[in-house]
């Protein structure tokens, strides 16, 4: 199995030197590279001169904190930066995230928070590492495509598709539209031993019923008004490769029909024609669709279902695989940037938190689209919270409600249930704020406004 690169570096910022050497030490020993500057004017100069993953900067310097940040943000917008205070203020914290910080700890350190700090942060920058030990574990001649991903449930799924692509096994891709089932598809076929041969690709749902047929199997000259010539269908022009069937619960039952025929026989007839043909070919099928729920409203023919269920391969939808938003995000942002000839480094960590805590209903397709509009649109090297779609700015996020109590009101507000949950979540996480956020699932700076929201701050 292969291993990550441990290439991850923090500069420490602090004017005590005990200190640094505290946190040189402590951070060494989980894995990162440590460099260090005495004042925020002496991280400026370090910032300008070389590349950290990661700041953790104090406040109370001769150049301080809070004073070098917005120089730091200026310079590169996408490098977190985590304050240390010895003073638990709310201004202080507050005027810190307002200059673009990523968090802030008050100090004496707890070494539980700041690693949980860190690796949040950190998370965005490990994801290329780990796609490439991905790639490496599914084997040197295994070509991914253009699917990208390292999510647990992305793993799982090709895995799975790593050991049925050498098959000849039937595949039925289900998950909700935009999920990439194409690109699933593509994978199967092109690390198939049929990969030289075609690979013919068909929506079932934007064909006409009355031309599917032909479409499919082709027709004879004649065969129908317009058709003025033989026409070889797509099953003909996918012989000695694979044919991926898409949307396959928009066909009608009568078709279903013959489609069955062709996955047992092997054998398609023209439309209008006599003669039996051979065809060599292997069906990939997908669905947005529940289909056997079609099955139980007569929508659907069971034994199709069964014909082309041999494997079913679900894809996750991307609210389920969100380790993946950043790593697709930087994808798109590289490909839409070349395509419209615009110097765009990165995101900012507000933008990307934004991107990673959004439902994405449209999926993949849809965050496609809003990198887009970012490109597009953005005038600065890194696209920040406001170059984002007002649907992701203005989708506030909700807290998981996971303790409201048995004896509630059935009349409760959203806001009174929010309040409980996290007041319940806090006393849980013995007043840790940072790991209140986690179990929560929002950042520390939406607890942050949610605490003062409700009062408790």
């Amino acid at each position: 199995m292969a291993e990550l690169k441990t290439t991850r570096s923090i500069l420490v910022v602090d004017d005590d030197s005990g200190h640094r050497a505290m946190l040189r030490a402590v951070l060494g020993g989980w894995g990162y590279a440590v460099k260090e500057a005495n004042d925020g004017a002496q991280a400026i100069d370090k910032v300008h001169q070389s590349s950290y993953d990661l700041i953790l900067m104090d406040v109370r310097m001769i150049v301080s904190g809070l004073d070098a940040l917005p120089d730091i943000k200026r310079f590169n917008p996408a490098i977190p930066v985590i304050i240390m205070t010895a003073y638990s203020s709310v201004e202080t914290a507050v005027e810190a995230l307002k200059k673009g910080a990523y968090d802030y700890l008050t100090k004496p350190l707890d070494f539980d928070e700041l690693r949980l700090v860190i690796d949040k942060a950190m998370d965005h920058s490990r994801l290329k590492e780990e796609n490439r030990v991905l790639k490496e574990s599914l084997g040197a001649n295994f070509d991914m495509g253009d699917i990208i991903g390292r999510s647990r449930s992305m793993v799982e799924l090709l895995e799975t598709v790593a050991l049925v692509a050498p098959t000849e096994a039937a595949v039925l891709i289900t998950g909700e539209s935009g999920t990439g089932k194409e690109l699933i598809a593509g994978a199967i076929h092109f690390n198939s031993p049929r990969r030289k041969g075609p690979f013919i690709k068909v929506n079932c749902a934007a064909i006409t019923e009355t031309l599917l047929e032909s479409e499919l199997f082709g027709h004879e000259k004649g065969a129908f008004t317009g058709a003025d010539r033989r026409r070889e269908g797509r099953f003909r022009l996918a012989h000695g490769g694979s044919i991926f069937l898409d949307e396959i619960s928009e066909m009608s039952v009568a078709m279903q029909a013959k489609l069955l025929r062709v996955l047992q026989e092997k054998e398609i007839q023209r439309v209008g024609g006599e003669d039996v043909l051979t065809v060599d070919v292997r069906v990939i099928a997908a669905t947005n669709r529940n289909l056997m729920a079609e099955i139980d409203k007569g929508g659907f023919r069971e034994d199709l279902y069964y014909r082309l269920n041999v494997v079913a391969l679900p894809v996750p939808a991307l609210k389920e695989r969100r380790d993946d938003i950043p790593l697709l995000a930087q994808h798109f942002l590289k490909m839409f940037a070349e395509k419209n000839r615009k110097r765009i480094k990165g995101f900012t960590p507000q933008a990307m938190d934004g991107m990673v805590r959004y439902d994405w209903p449209g999926n993949v397709r849809e965050l496609m689209n809003a990198i887009e509009r970012c490109v597009v649109l953005s005038r600065s090297e890194y696209v920040s919270e406001m170059d984002l779609p007002l649907s992701l700015r203005e989708g506030e996020t909700s807290v998981s409600v996971t303790h409201k109590p048995e004896d509630a009101p059935a009349d409760l507000s959203l806001d009174e249930v929010e309040k409980i949950s996290i007041l319940k979540t806090l006393e849980s996480a013995r007043g840790n704020k940072s790991e209140t956020a986690r179990r929560l699932g929002i950042t520390r700076r939406t607890l942050h406004k949610k605490l003062k929201k409700y009062g408790m701050m």
